[in-house]
């Protein structure tokens, strides 16, 4: 680390601390002029890149991510921690991919695989949108997506069916 008093690289660190957002915080003194000075260390990671519907590339956001889910969450028993564990989820799935590029169509099928799981209402808000249904019964057919299971890792869910179940007196 250069010093940014003489500009020597030889410095000592007297003290790190990790920080609450990761990050490494270190107290340095320099070798050569003795002046302290404070360090900060993150993580550099490389996510993949967006390619969205018109190829537009776009790099990966996840305040955008975390927007989309909070709006869907409006007014919902839903907790900031829970969003931010739901974005956290989806990033290592976007990093453990393996991929440069990723198509959004796929980022919004595990962001509706996610939200289906923590809350229905936020699930069915999120999905209306983002699939630009064009009639009540494609509506209705997509709120038992099977094809979203592919997505989600924990598939046990404290949520009951949105589709009746028929039992075998109710069928008569």
């Amino acid at each position: 680390m250069k010093c940014p008093f003489c500009h020597t690289q030889n410095d000592r660190v007297l003290d790190t601390r990790v920080q609450k957002d990761g990050s490494i915080r270190r107290r340095r003194e320099c070798l050569s002029c003795r002046a302290r000075f404070t360090t900060a260390e993150t993580l550099v990671v490389n996510y993949p890149l967006i390619i969205k519907k018109d190829g537009r590339r776009e790099p990966f956001n996840r305040d955008k991510i975390l927007k989309g889910l909070q709006a869907a969450c409006q007014k919902r028993a839903v907790s900031h921690d829970q969003l931010e564990s739901v974005v956290d989820r989806i990033a290592t799935w976007a990093l453990n991919r393996g991929e440069n590029e990723v198509m959004a169509k796929l980022i919004g099928r595990k962001v509706m695989a996610e939200l289906k799981i923590l809350d229905d209402v936020a699930y069915v808000r999120f999905s209306s949108v983002y699939r630009q249904f064009k009639d009540v019964q494609e509506f209705v057919d997509s709120l038992e997506d099977r094809d979203l299971s592919d997505f989600v890792e924990d598939q046990q869910s404290p949520q009951l069916s949105l589709k009746p179940i028929l039992s075998p007196q109710n069928s008569q």
